[in-house]
């Protein structure tokens, strides 16, 4: 189903104009060697191009069409028409001249064998080249004696004769697509059935690597791969236990690496890289959803959204409506592609692979930020919570490594677009956070909240699951929270600027084990009451009536212990007085 959906997107790219066919992808140049009919290099031509960095204007490779890349690690295989100085000039700045020899010598009888019935004068030109050039006195010619650090830096190269880059010569394309269709695949006789394409032919025995998968390896990482006994079966070896066919293979990687390379449209949380794609390739469902569920990422070229924009269209698709966004008309009934992945040694694990409409997508994600919706604190400028904000409340923000713990992130999301039940492991992250840090945010109290709203406890009623204050509910463990939000608030006016508060000292012990702290909060506010009463007794009346009105509802014993669930519930009620306390001065004030 994976490799199915992106080949699919592969074609609808290439349909596009915006990859290439097989047998050919896209690569950074930085110089073009120009030669002439004698093989002898005349000159070298500077491909860079400016690109704007931050605030900086700097040189950049130029990208270009090319005979798709070899697979290497530390072995020695050249590219056709193109690699770094290593393989084209024998030379680079490594220190390794012996090993740059051997490159060099293995382009060579690549470009022989390719181009040996390529009558062309290009083709004879690169020949020619090859047959001349000498490595040894490369660094003495007065074309490369210019610009000898530069080309020997480690930047790929290409040819160019007559005013024409080699790989644009249809006599050399073409003898590089016979070269591409005819090797790299299964031992001759070892045709099957393509598990993707369905149609018989020859098996890629090993599928191309994925470069620039943050947190792999950086000769890459393979999303298919048998390197182990274990892993194969009926004495099939490496990929012919799965048989992809070379187009398939090649189709699907190409398709992965572009949408890794498309840095809208790529985020990673946690240590999972999610990427999302519109069947017919449309890159407007991806801003969107981008904005829903992730907000506009630091530094984005990204149209950014209004709150209002985004809510209006959420609603619409909603309700199954067709909207115009980005100048393009969003379907709701679209398919929709959302793939989760993480780095594992050399390879890449999949965290999920969902696949629904587009308005489906948008349903769950729009329940999910419903659920959320908690009252906030007037300096909060986030009117929705975005995923990555989510998972870094349970994180230690002063902790040198700010990720969350490995695969909540893909759970979490997984929960999210499948409109099912949160993983605990969300709701333990927050309590470890609460215990240790005695601090109860908007992003924290959200969560809270929506994890029981979609995990329903009987320990948690609805009651106590709403926006803002429910002045009129009767959960004891709700109360409770009110009841130190008040106590907290009567230490405040009574100290201002206090160091340490009750909160700092007794906010854990209070939530689990009420009947051994109340007594002793009760007394340290009718403490901070006659302080009050002497100054501003009208505050302490008021502070006075909501502690009868509370207490009131608890009862005449506090329980001895909450579960966690109650737990929840406290910490729910301790949020929403103190927000409807703030609320209220902020009114007052105005």
């Amino acid at each position: 189903m994976i490799l199915q959906a992106l080949t699919a997107h592969y074609e609808t790219l290439v349909a596009r104009g915006e990859l290439a066919s097989p047998g050919w992808s896209k690569a950074k140049i930085s110089y073009a060697l120009c030669i002439n009919g004698a093989g002898e290099l005349e000159d070298t031509v500077s491909l860079q191009v400016e690109s704007t960095r931050g605030k900086k204007k700097v040189l950049v490779p130029r990208e270009m069409d090319l005979p798709a890349a070899v697979g290497r690690t530390v072995g020695i295989a050249s590219n056709f028409l193109w690699d770094h100085s290593g393989y084209l000039l024998g030379v680079d700045n490594k220190g390794k001249p012996r090993r740059s020899m051997e490159c060099f010598e293995a382009c060579r009888q690549l470009h022989k064998e390719l181009l040996s019935d390529a009558g062309c004068p290009e083709a004879r030109a690169l020949l020619a080249f090859f047959d001349r050039w000498n490595p040894a006195s490369a660094r003495e010619h007065p074309v490369l004696a210019e610009r000898w650090e530069e080309i020997t830096a480690g930047g790929n190269l290409v040819f160019r004769y007559g005013g024409a880059y080699l790989q644009e010569v249809p006599a050399l394309r073409a003898a590089w697509q016979r070269h591409y269709d005819n090797v790299g695949c299964a031992e001759p006789g070892q045709e099957s059935v393509c598990l993707v394409t369905g149609q018989r032919g020859p098996v890629e025995a090993t599928h191309p690597m994925i470069k620039g998968f943050a947190g792999a390896q950086p000769s890459g990482a393979a999303l298919v791969s048998f390197n182990a006994p274990a892993f194969c079966s009926y004495g099939k070896e490496q990929n012919l236990n799965a048989p992809t066919g070379k187009y398939a293979a090649f189709a699907y990687t190409a398709a992965l690496k572009y949408l890794l390379a498309d840095r809208e449209h790529v985020r990673r949380i946690g240590d999972t890289t999610v990427l999302f794609w519109a069947e017919g390739g449309q890159s407007a469902y991806q801003n969107l959803f981008a904005s829903f569920l992730f907000g506009a990422p630091s530094g984005s070229k990204a149209p950014v959204y209004s709150p209002a924009d985004l809510e209006k269209t959420m609603q619409s698709l909603c309700r199954g409506d067709a909207v115009l966004f980005d100048d393009t008309r969003l379907d709701p009934n679209c398919t929709f592609y959302i793939l989760g992945l993480s780095p594992n040694a050399a390879r890449l694990s999949v965290r999920f692979f969902l696949k629904n409409t587009f308005g489906a997508f948008v349903q769950n994600v729009n329940a999910h930020q419903m659920r959320l919706e908690i009252a906030r604190p007037s300096d909060d400028e986030l009117s929705t919570i975005p995923l990555w904000k989510l998972l870094d409340e349970t994180v230690n923000q002063n902790a040198r490594d700010k990720s969350p713990l490995p695969g909540l992130a893909g759970e979490t999301l997984r929960a999210v677009l499948n409109n099912t039940r949160y993983p605990a492991t969300l709701l333990n992250g927050v309590m470890l956070r609460l215990r240790a840090e005695r601090k109860l945010t908007h992003g924290r109290a959200a969560i809270i909240k929506a994890y029981y709203l979609q995990n329903p406890h009987p320990d948690v009623p609805k009651e106590v699951l709403t926006v803002s204050l429910n002045s009129a509910c009767t959960d004891i463990p709700y109360t409770l929270g009110r009841l130190f939000s008040v106590y907290e608030a009567i230490q405040s006016a009574a100290n201002p600027g206090i160091n340490a508060t009750i909160v700092d000292k007794y906010f854990n012990a209070a939530s689990a084990t009420p009947s051994r702290i109340f007594p002793t909060l009760g007394k340290l506010a009718n403490t901070h009451l006659k302080k009050l009463r002497r100054g501003k007794p009208g505050l302490c009346i008021n502070f006075e009536k909501q502690i009868g009105d509370l207490s009131g509802k608890i009862g005449q014993a506090y329980p001895d212990r909450l579960s966690l669930p109650q737990q929840g519930s406290f910490q729910l009620g301790y949020y929403q007085q103190k927000q409807a306390r703030y609320a209220k001065e902020e009114k007052e004030n105005v």
